[in-house]
């Protein structure tokens, strides 16, 4: 019997690479925080991770022309949105500095809760195969 890989890890795969994305916009707002018309963005991480299911579950939809949108479960910028601004700058800046830190070190946090997910199901299929 063969050992999928793709089964095996689940949507874990999906989400760790949801908050690498998420972390590079977060990122992104944090560095451009003094430019002034820069719009705050972010991911909708829930949104991602239902196109994400729908791809592993083989009932997503399949692109059959390459000039048909792009449907992939983590797909180019569909998840990306701007944010509302509690109070925006007078120069039309978006960024509220200190809401964009407490959001990446969430993220942080919860990239390692799903890596340390991750890692104990390849820790366990490692067991596994070697008939611990």
């Amino acid at each position: 019997m063969a050992i999928s890989l793709d089964k095996a890890l689940g949507i874990h795969q999906h989400a760790l690479e949801g908050r690498v994305k998420r972390a590079e916009v977060l990122a992104n707002n944090l560095a451009n925080a003094d430019t002034p018309g820069y719009k705050a963005r972010d991911i909708d991480f829930q949104a991602m991770m239902e196109k994400a299911q729908e791809g592993m579950s083989g009932f997503g939809m399949t692109r059959t022309h390459e000039s048909h949108m792009d449907t992939s479960p983590m797909g180019q910028d569909s998840e990306l949105m701007y944010r509302v601004p509690n109070q925006p700058s007078v120069d039309g800046n978006t960024v509220d500095t200190q809401q964009e830190q407490t959001r990446f070190m969430r993220n942080a946090m919860d990239y390692q809760a799903s890596f340390q997910f991750l890692n104990g199901k390849v820790t366990g299929i490692k067991k596994a195969l070697s008939g611990q």
